[in-house]
C-alpha cells in the first residue's frame, strides 16, 4: 500500500474505496495509506477521480447522489461509518482541507479574520484578544501583507493568490493530523508556491502532520512528495516512492505526465551583461504601430478605518506602468500574486479605477468618461478570466453566451450571429451541436475554450488573458496554449498574457514584462528576460520554478520561508513615488534602476 510506513501506524488508511454517482462508478477499489510526517501526492488529469476521493474522505460527497464504500480509517476510526455530527468534529480539527478555488470556498460577506477564527474558536476554544492574535499569527505565517489591517477585510479585496493563502491559513490553524491539499498551489506564482511548499514542509517537521497532496503538476510532486499515486479514469495505475516513480515509471501515462512537467528551455546565462542608461520610458513593441499603448498607468485603492471610516492611506496597486503591444504580438505580464498584473488588465477594460495614466487602443486614446469611447474599447479589447465557470452565466446556454455580445454591439444578429457562433465553436474544438448546453455540462478545459470563442466573437484587436491556463492540468493547458497560438496566427489578434506560469509564458509570449509590487522592473524579448535576466527579482522568480526530478532537491539551495515582514503597498495620502530610471541590457531589453 503506497505511503504506508510499515514501522508506524498510518494516520490515514484507505482500503478498497469505491465511489459512485448513481449507477456510474467514478473511483474503483482504491487503496493507500499515509503515515505521520509523510506526503502522498495523488496525481492525474482532470476527471481522474483524485478530487472526488478527497471529498469522500471528508464526508462531503453530495447527499443521496454520491456514495462511497470500502474503508477510510483515520487512526482507528472508519470515517465512512460516522454520521454528519461526528464528521463535523473531525473536519477542521483532525482533518483540514485546502481547496483549489478559494473564492468559491470563502464566504464573500464575512471578513477573512472571522473565517479563520471560526475554526480556531470551535476546535481550540480561543476567544477575544487571544483568538484575534492566533488569527494574526496565521496570517503572518502565510505572509499576508499588513495582517493587522487585512484581518478585517473581505475576500474580494484580495488577489487570487492572496485568497489561497487565506485558505492555507484556515487549514493550518488547528494543527490537524492530516491536511488534504487539493491543488493548493495552482493559483499561486512560483515564488509564493515555493514559499507555500516550504511552509508545509516546515509544518510537517514541527508537528508530524500527514499531507495528502492532490495535483496535476509533476514539478510540485518532485519538490514535496515522499510517495506518489497516479490515477487515471478512477483507477490507480501506478504507485511507489517518489524516486521510484520518477526514475523508473512503469506506465506510459505516468511517463507522459513527467514529460509534461513545467520546465524552461532557456538557461540562465553566466556572468553579467553591461547596461547603459536610458532616458524616458521604454515602449518597444513588434510591428509598425502598437495595438495597445499604456503610459504611466497608476491604480490606487483607498484604505479607510476607524469609527467614521476616515482615509488612512492608499494601496498603490499599480504605479507608473508603461508598455506597448504590436499587432499579432503577445506580451507576457508576470510576477507574484498581488504584484498588480491582473489589476492592469482590469484597469484597461474599466474594471478597476485608474488613478492616472493614458491608454491607447489602435491609435485611439480611451476616454473612460465617454460612452462611445468605452463601447469602442469593449469591441476592440476582450478578456479571458482565470475561472471560466465563474465568468459564464450558469443559466445561459453556451451558444447564447457567444451570440449575446455580437447582438449587443451590433456586429451580427439572427442567422448570421448563429452561423458565426457555430463556426467559432468549431474553431476552438467544440461540437456546435452542444450550443444549447449549459456551462456545468463541460469540463474546465472545455469551458475555457467557450470563453475564448466568446472573446473572438467580437473580432477584437486585443485579448487580455488573465491567468487563462493556470487552473488547468498540464495536458489541457498545453492544448489551450496551442489553440491560442493557432488562433493568433489566423485572426492576427494581440495578447496581453497575464500569468505566474513561467513555462506557459515561455511557450506563448514574444516579449515579457516582470512586475514587482505594482511596478515593471524588467521588460524585453522572451529569450532575453528568461534566458538572461538582468533584475534580481527576475532571477529569484526563475530560480523558484519547480524541479523536474526529486534527485534535484539537494542540487539547489533549499527554499525557506522568509520570516521578515513583506513589503507593504500601503502609502500615506499624497505620497509621490520617485521617478523611474532604466538601464538597457540589450536592444529592447530594459531593467529598472534601484531607486
Amino acid at each position: 500500500m503506497v505511503g504506508k510506513n510499515t514501522s508506524d501506524k498510518p494516520v490515514l488508511s484507505v482500503s478498497g474505496l469505491t465511489i459512485a454517482f448513481g449507477s456510474t462508478t467514478v473511483v474503483h477499489d482504491l487503496s493507500f495509506g499515509i503515515a505521520a510526517g509523510e506526503t502522498l501526492a495523488v496525481v492525474g488529469e482532470s476527471g481522474s477521480g483524485k478530487s472526488v476521493t478527497s471529498l469522500a474522505i471528508m464526508g462531503l460527497l453530495p447527499e443521496r447522489i454520491g456514495r462511497a464504500s470500502g474503508s477510510v480509517k483515520l487512526g482507528d476510526r472508519d470515517l465512512l461509518t460516522l454520521d454528519e455530527s461526528e464528521m463535523r468534529s473531525v473536519r477542521g480539527g483532525q482533518i483540514s482541507m485546502i481547496f483549489q478555488e478559494p473564492m468559491t470556498s470563502l464566504n464573500p460577506v464575512q471578513r477573512i479574520g472571522d473565517q479563520i477564527g471560526e475554526a480556531i474558536r470551535i476546535h481550540r476554544g480561543l476567544k477575544g484578544a487571544e483568538l484575534r492574535e492566533a488569527v494574526l499569527e496565521m496570517l503572518r505565517k502565510v505572509r499576508i501583507p499588513d495582517p493587522e489591517e487585512r484581518i478585517d477585510n473581505y475576500p474580494h479585496t484580495f488577489s487570487g493568490g492572496m485568497r489561497q493563502r487565506v485558505m492555507i491559513a484556515m487549514a493550518l490553524a488547528c494543527n490537524p493530523a492530516l491536511i488534504i491539499a487539493d491543488e493548493p498551489t495552482t493559483a499561486l506564482d512560483v515564488t509564493v508556491q515555493a514559499q507555500t511548499l516550504a511552509l508545509l514542509k516546515e509544518l510537517q517537521r514541527e508537528t508530524g502532520t500527514a499531507i495528502l497532496f492532490i495535483t496535476h503538476d509533476m514539478g510540485v510532486v518532485a519538490e514535496i512528495a515522499d510517495h506518489v499515486l497516479v490515477m487515471r479514469r478512477g483507477r490507480a495505475i501506478e504507485q511507489g516512492t517518489v524516486h521510484e516513480v520518477f526514475s523508473n515509471p512503469r506506465d506510459a501515462y505516468t511517463r507522459s505526465l513527467i514529460a509534461a512537467a513545467p520546465s524552461l528551455v532557456g538557461k540562465l546565462a553566466d556572468g553579467t551583461i553591461p547596461a547603459r542608461g536610458v532616458e524616458g520610458v521604454p515602449l518597444s513593441f513588434r510591428g509598425d504601430a502598437p495595438v495597445l499603448e499604456v503610459r504611466d498607468l497608476s491604480v490606487r485603492f483607498p484604505s479607510r478605518g476607524g469609527l467614521f471610516g476616515r482615509l488612512k492611506g492608499e494601496v498603490h496597486a499599480v504605479e507608473q506602468v508603461s508598455f506597448a503591444i504590436g499587432k499579432g504580438e503577445t506580451l507576457g505580464l508576470v510576477g507574484e500574486s498581488g504584484s498588480g498584473k491582473s489589476t492592469i488588465g482590469k484597469a484597461i477594460i474599466d474594471l478597476a479605477p485608474r488613478h492616472s495614466g493614458e491608454i491607447t487602443v489602435a491609435g485611439r486614446r480611451i476616454d473612460y468618461a465617454d460612452p462611445r469611447s468605452l463601447a469602442s474599447l469593449r469591441r476592440d479589447v476582450q478578456m479571458i478570466f482565470q475561472d471560466p465557470f465563474g465568468s459564464l452565466d450558469t443559466r445561459q446556454s453556451i451558444g447564447s453566451a457567444i451570440i449575446e455580445p455580437m447582438q449587443v454591439h451590433g456586429i451580427a444578429s439572427g442567422k448570421e450571429a448563429r452561423a458565426k457562433m457555430e463556426w467559432l465553436l468549431e474553431r476552438v474544438g467544440l461540437d456546435p451541436a452542444r450550443a444549447t448546453s449549459l456551462p456545468h455540462e463541460f469540463s474546465g478545459g472545455q469551458r475555457q475554450r467557450i470563453c475564448i470563442a466568446r472573446a473572438l466573437a467580437m473580432s477584437p484587436k486585443l485579448i487580455i488573458a488573465d491567468e487563462a491556463v493556470s487552473a488547468l492540468d498540464v495536458a489541457i493547458k498545453a492544448q489551450i496554449i496551442d489553440l491560442m497560438i493557432d488562433l493568433q496566427k489566423e485572426f492576427e489578434v494581440s495578447y496581453l498574457f497575464i500569468s505566474h506560469d513561467m513555462a506557459a509564458v515561455e511557450r506563448i509570449c514574444d516579449r515579457v514584462a516582470v512586475m514587482y509590487f505594482g511596478e515593471i522592473v524588467e521588460i524585453g524579448a522572451r529569450d532575453d528576460v528568461i534566458g538572461r535576466p538582468g533584475h534580481g527579482y527576475t532571477q529569484r522568480l526563475l530560480s523558484a520554478i519547480p524541479i523536474t526530478h526529486p534527485d534535484q532537491r539537494s542540487a539547489r539551495p533549499p527554499q525557506r520561508v522568509d520570516a521578515t515582514p513583506p513589503r507593504s503597498p500601503m502609502k500615506p495620502v499624497g505620497y509621490r513615488p520617485p521617478p523611474q530610471s532604466w538601464e538597457m541590457m540589450a536592444e529592447g531589453h530594459f531593467i529598472r534602476r534601484a531607486s
